[in-house]
């Protein structure tokens, strides 16, 4: 069962505003409430004999004695707000959802800069990622490089995903246009099977890599990489870009050193296109914080929620504050 989050007790609005109108039955109330205390004490006025007016009405505790309906009013108040059904941000867990897994797995990730490699690091984080991903979510797998691979369809199998992530292979060139075109055709894929809704579900990609597409050479080609980043756009599913690396990395190549240093500015360009956002790290630890992020943010939903229970119990509270002081100061209920 799924438990929901909640978020700071804030009003956001109001479900049934309307019942402010109630307001002006309040303002009556407290007109009329004036008007009886004046024409009570034009009457006691009319004792010409202030020292029998004492006798036989002794005064009151003036200071305390509006107090009871002071509180009844604070009480209708309370109500009125809990009538007009005040709504707070609530976190759910998403359970009809869609996230595909987009992992680079072109030679560059073999650089050692980050311990043991690129590529190992990235499967260790992914898998936790896979592990804290909400349950009812949806995730798939491509690994790319010069061509782009479903390893694992949409599903909330986790155990399936990470045993496709433990088999990632390194393999030549990058194609990061095509990967994307790839998790669309996914998406859009097991979106038509998925019920429970008269729209599609919602998709995101989680888009990893460490370097600049090199398939095709510009990417604003039709296949290219900022091409697949405006389509995603077009169809409502943003790119969360991880850049993963650093400037120093390298790897070897007929015994010679090869620079690859990780290149956020493709990444952060593919993620504005698409309408999403841009992440970079340079170690396993920043990289397992990025995806703990990610979780947050695709595993659950903000909707409005009631929060009119507390407004309901502190009217009830002040109300019954109100015949107390009523009692114990008139001798009776508020009037």
């Amino acid at each position: 069962m799924n438990v929901p989050l909640l978020g700071p007790m804030t009003l956001t609005g109001f479900a049934h505003s309307w019942w402010f109108l109630f307001l002006l039955v309040i303002v009556g109330l407290i007109a009329l409430y004036i008007v009886v205390q004046l024409a009570r004490q034009r009457r006691v006025l009319r004792f010409a004999n202030m020292e029998l007016l004492e006798s036989v009405a002794p005064q009151r505790p003036n200071r305390w004695r509006h107090l009871p309906a002071i509180l009844l009013v604070a009480s209708l108040l309370l109500f009125t707000i809990a009538m007009a059904g005040p709504t707070r941000d609530v976190r759910i867990p998403r359970n009809r959802a869609v996230v595909m897994l987009v992992i680079d797995v072109s030679q560059s990730m073999r650089a050692t800069d980050v311990a043991p490699s690129r590529l190992a690091a990235a499967q260790d984080a992914a898998k936790q990622f896979a592990d804290e991903l909400t349950p009812g979510i949806n995730l798939g797998l491509i690994a790319y490089a010069g061509t782009a691979t479903v390893l694992v369809s949409p599903t909330t199998n986790r155990d399936t995903t990470k045993v496709a992530i433990d088999k990632l292979q390194l393999a030549d060139r990058t194609a990061t246009g095509e990967g994307i075109f790839t998790a669309l055709q996914a998406i859009a894929t097991v979106g038509a099977v998925i019920g429970g809704g008269d729209e599609p579900p919602p998709a995101r990609i989680v888009l990893l890599s460490d370097g600049k597409e090199t398939v095709p050479s510009n990417p604003n080609n039709p296949k290219g990489a900022y091409t697949a980043a405006r389509t995603a756009k077009d169809q409502g599913v943003p790119i969360s870009t991880i850049s993963f690396g650093t400037p120093y990395g390298y790897v070897e190549i007929n015994d010679q050193r090869q620079p690859v240093p990780v290149d956020d500015e493709m990444l952060k360009k593919i993620a504005e296109l698409s309408g999403g956002e841009a992440y970079n790290a340079g170690t396993l630890s920043e990289l397992r914080n990025v995806y703990s992020t990610l979780q947050q943010q695709i595993g659950y939903e903000t909707i409005k929620g009631d929060a009119s229970a507390g407004w309901l119990r502190l009217g009830s509270l002040v109300l019954a504050c109100a015949a107390l002081a009523a009692l114990l100061i008139n001798r009776r209920l508020p009037t």
